[in-house]
C-alpha cells in the first residue's frame, strides 16, 4: 500500500473525477468540521463511558471521551505526519502536510464511537442477545440470509459507526482517507477463519449491507487484501486506535478515582511508572488531589504519545505491507504499566457495583424496546392476523422516516430491521430509558 494513494483528499460520495475546489481549510478539516456538527455526533453526550447515567459532572461521557481521543489522534497523527514528509517526498510533491495527516486522525478519532449504543458495551450485548436468545428477536431467524442473521446476532458499535459515517440519511460524504483510519477491523461479520493473531480481525467493522461501500473504499485507497474476506488496515488506523487505547486507559482510571472505586495512592503507584524519571513526588505537595490527578495524567499521556509515535515509526513499512497487526499500546515500553492499570479497572471500576446494576438495567431497558417496536412490525409485515391496536400505536412512535412500505411475507426484512437498529442504537441513555418506561406504562408523558 502506498502513502500517496492512501492520503488521497476524495470523498465518499463524489462522482468519480470529481475534483474539490480550493478551500481556506484542508478536505480532512472539513471532515473534522461535519462530524461535529452532526446530530449522531451531538448525541454522543449523553451516552455512557463507563459509568451510564452519570450523577457527577466531571465524569466523562462518549462526548468528552471522544473529544479527548481526538485530541490524542491529532497529536500522534501530526507527529507521525512530520516523520511520514520527511521519508517521502512525493507526499510533500501532492502538497500533503503534517498538520493533514494529523487531521485525518483526529477527524477519525473523533467518530470512533459513534455508533455505540445506549448504556455502553452492555448495550452491544443487549442488542445481539435480543436476537439470539429473546423469542420476539429470534422469529426473524428464517426471514434473512445466513450472513445478516450473523449481523444480527452479533451487533457491533464499530460496523454501526461505518454505517452511519457512509448513510446518505445524515449527509457527512467524509474522505476516505478518514473512513478508513476509522476503521480499525476491515472485515464483515460472518468470515470462514479469523487469524486471532491479526488485531484486525478481532471484531468486524462493517455490516454486509455496506460490503459495496467499504469495498468502494479500499478500492480508492488501494486497501489490499489479507485473505478473500478480509483486508489489511489504513495505518493510521492504528494512531485513531491507540488514541482511544492511551485515553480509557488514563482517563477511565482517574474517573474511577474521582468516583472513589480506586484509592488515590494506588492511582499514583498506576500512573508514576509511566512517567519514569518525570515523576516528582515533591510536586504533588500543597495541592489538591484532582489538581494532582489531572498533571499526572497529562504528562502520562504525553509519554504515551511519544512511545507511541516511536513504535509507528518502527513498524511503518511493515503496517503499509500487511505485515505488522498488533495494537501499538502492546507493543511500546509502557504496555506493562497499561495491562497493570487494565487489570485494576476491570476489577475495581469495571465491575463496581454502580457500574453493574445500571447496565444490568440498561439490558432490560434496550431488550424492552426491542421486543415492542419489532413485534408490531413483524405483526404487521409478517403476521397480519395478530397486529392489534397496540401495535398500531407502537409503530406511530417510529422516526417520520422510518421505512414503513414495501414489506411483507415474500420481502427479506433485514434493511426493515437495521433501520429499527438505527433507531434504538442512535438514542441517548436517557431518552431510552425514558420511551422503555412510557411504552411500557410505568410512567407518562408530562409525569
Amino acid at each position: 500500500m502506498k502513502w500517496e494513494r492512501l492520503l488521497t483528499r476524495g470523498r465518499f460520495g463524489d462522482k468519480p473525477g470529481f475534483i474539490p475546489t480550493q478551500a481556506a481549510r484542508s478536505e480532512f478539516e472539513i471532515d473534522y468540521d461535519r462530524i461535529i456538527f452532526s446530530a449522531p455526533f451531538r448525541n454522543l453526550q449523553d451516552k455512557t463511558q463507563v459509568f451510564p447515567l452519570p450523577e457527577q459532572a466531571f465524569v466523562h461521557t462518549r462526548l468528552t471521551h471522544s473529544l479527548e481521543v481526538s485530541s490524542v489522534g491529532r497529536s500522534l497523527g501530526k507527529s507521525a505526519g512530520e516523520y511520514l514528509i520527511g521519508k517521502y517526498p512525493s507526499l510533500q510533491k501532492l502538497g500533503i502536510s503534517s498538520s493533514e495527516i494529523g487531521g485525518i486522525v483526529a477527524a477519525a478519532a473523533l467518530t470512533h464511537d459513534i455508533g455505540n449504543p445506549p448504556f455502553g458495551h452492555a448495550g452491544e450485548e443487549a442488542i445481539s442477545d435480543f436476537f439470539k436468545f429473546h423469542p420476539a428477536g429470534k422469529i426473524w431467524e428464517n426471514h434473512v440470509r445466513l450472513e445478516q442473521w450473523a449481523d444480527l446476532c452479533n451487533f457491533e458499535g464499530n460496523a454501526q459507526g461505518f454505517r452511519m459515517l457512509v448513510s446518505k440519511q445524515f449527509g457527512l460524504k467524509l474522505t476516505y482517507a478518514t473512513l478508513a483510519a476509522f476503521t480499525k477491523y476491515p472485515r464483515p461479520s460472518q468470515i470462514a477463519h479469523r487469524d486471532i493473531a491479526r488485531r484486525s480481525q478481532k471484531k468486524f467493522g462493517f455490516f454486509i449491507n455496506q460490503l459495496t461501500d467499504f469495498e468502494q473504499m479500499a478500492s480508492f485507497l488501494g486497501l489490499e487484501k489479507a485473505t478473500d474476506e478480509c483486508w489489511y488496515r489504513h495505518p493510521l488506523a492504528f494512531l485513531v486506535e491507540a488514541a482511544d487505547d492511551i485515553c480509557y486507559s488514563i482517563i477511565d482510571l482517574e474517573d474511577g478515582c474521582t468516583m472513589g472505586l480506586v484509592g488515590f495512592d494506588e492511582t499514583i503507584s498506576l500512573l508514576s511508572p509511566i512517567l519514569k524519571d518525570r515523576f516528582d513526588p515533591k510536586k504533588l505537595e500543597n495541592r489538591t488531589a484532582s489538581q494532582n490527578l489531572g498533571a499526572l495524567r497529562a504528562l502520562a499521556i504525553g509519554e504515551l504519545i511519544q512511545e507511541t509515535v516511536e513504535a509507528f515509526v518502527q513498524y511503518e513499512e511493515s503496517m503499509c505491507k500487511g505485515n505488522f497487526d498488533k495494537a501499538l499500546t502492546d507493543i511500546i515500553p509502557s504496555a506493562k504499566h497499561l495491562q497493570k492499570i487494565t487489570e485494576v479497572s476491570v476489577k475495581k471500576i469495571y465491575r463496581s457495583k454502580v457500574v453493574l446494576e445500571k447496565e444490568a438495567a440498561g439490558f432490560q431497558v434496550l431488550e424492552g424496546l426491542l421486543s415492542v417496536f419489532s413485534k408490531a412490525l413483524y405483526h404487521q409485515f409478517y403476521a397480519p392476523e395478530n397486529f392489534s391496536g397496540q401495535d398500531k400505536s407502537i409503530l406511530r412512535l417510529l422516526p417520520e422516516d422510518f421505512p414503513l412500505k414495501g414489506w411483507g411475507e415474500e420481502v427479506n426484512p433485514y434493511p426493515l430491521l437495521r433501520a429499527l437498529i438505527d433507531f434504538i442504537s442512535g438514542m441517548t441513555d436517557k431518552y431510552a430509558l425514558n420511551l422503555y418506561r412510557r411504552v411500557n406504562g410505568i410512567s407518562f408523558p408530562g409525569s
